[in-house]
Order: C-alpha cells, then structure tokens, then sequence
C-alpha cells in the first residue's frame, strides 16, 4: 500500500513515496521500518520525530529542523541533505550512514557517532567538532573545508576520502587509517613542500 500523505502518528512497515512535505511540519511523529522514496522534506520541521530501522532513497533534507528528532538505524542514499543541524538530533541509540549524499554545510558538533559511513558523499563545510567518529568510514568522500577540531577520529578511515585537512595535534588519529597520498591533508599547517 503507497502513502500519499503523513496525517497519521504512527507509520510502520511502510512505503512512502513523492511526497511533498517541503516547508510543514512532521512533528511528534514515528516511523518504523519505513521505505521513503523520492520525497521533498527541504525546510520541514521534523522535531520530537522518531525514525527507526528507516531507508530514505533520493529524498531532499536540506535545511530540515531536527530538534529532538530521533535517527535509529536510519540509512540515506542519494540524498540531499544540506545545512542540517545534526547535533540537535537526540543522542539515545543515534545511528545513521551516508551512501551518495550531499550534506553540505551540515553539522554533527558534539555528536557521537561511533562506526558511521560515509561513502560516496559529498561534504564541503561539514562540522565535526567535539564529535566522536572513531572507527567511521569515509569511503571515496569530498571534505573540502570540512572542520575536525577536538574530534575523536580513532581508527577512522580516510584511505579514499578526498581534499580533507586534519591537524593530529588537535584531533584524535590514532589508528586512523591513510593513504600515503593523503598525508599532505594531515600535515598542511606545516606548510611542508611535499612532492
């Protein structure tokens, strides 16, 4: 059965698609095990929501309030989701990755993300300062000008991740994972001629 609309609280085992949710409000809503396909979400109000178990498929997120929002086991896969306050998610069981996502000017600050992936993404101006991402993955991923401060990045993998700058006395790499051609990302503050 394909909804066409969200006017109830409670979704479960459901698919969801093209819907236009673009600037209202999904508040105090919960959803399990729901397929969402093609749906416009960009500038919704999604606090006090709960996602569990959900795959989001080519939906647009940008600029969604997440306020309290609950993301258990979500997945996103070619999605936009730009400019998110991620850091005001709630905390309890949070579980999210990225497969070909935009997430631009996006925060996770503070966030702990242990073991999250990335792939494919694109993410210019990404903040993850104070946030733990130790053991997260960040296969073939655009970092440009992304923000690494005070983050927990142990045992992270950047071995394809592409034009991040990361100071290690500032941050927590061990056991981070590198290429020798990523090495120029982790030592730009030297201003080191490295051929």
């Amino acid at each position: 059965m394909k909804i066409r609309q969200l006017k109830d609280a409670f979704y479960q085992e459901q698919k969801i698609e093209n819907i236009d949710c673009s600037a209202g409000a999904l508040t105090n809503k919960e959803f399990v095990d729901c397929q969402f396909l093609q749906c416009d979400f960009s500038d919704a109000d999604l606090s006090k929501s709960e996602f569990q178990d959900c795959v989001f498929e080519s939906c647009n997120f940008s600029m969604v309030k997440t306020v309290g929002t609950a993301f258990k086991k979500v997945a996103f896969k070619n999605c936009k989701l730009i400019g998110i306050e991620f850091q005001d998610c709630k905390d309890f069981l949070l579980s999210m990755s990225f497969d070909d996502c935009v997430l631009d000017y996006s925060s996770f600050y503070g966030k702990k993300l242990k073991g999250t992936h990335f792939v494919n993404c694109r993410m210019e101006q990404v903040e993850f300062s104070d946030a733990d991402f130790s053991d997260a993955v960040f296969e073939k991923c655009q970092l440009n000008n992304a923000v690494f401060s005070n983050t927990n990045l142990e045992g992270a993998d950047f071995r394809t991740a592409l034009f991040f700058k990361i100071d290690p006395e500032n941050n927590n790499i061990r056991y981070a994972r590198f290429l020798e051609s990523g090495l120029a990302g982790l030592l730009e503050k030297y201003e080191l001629e490295i051929e």
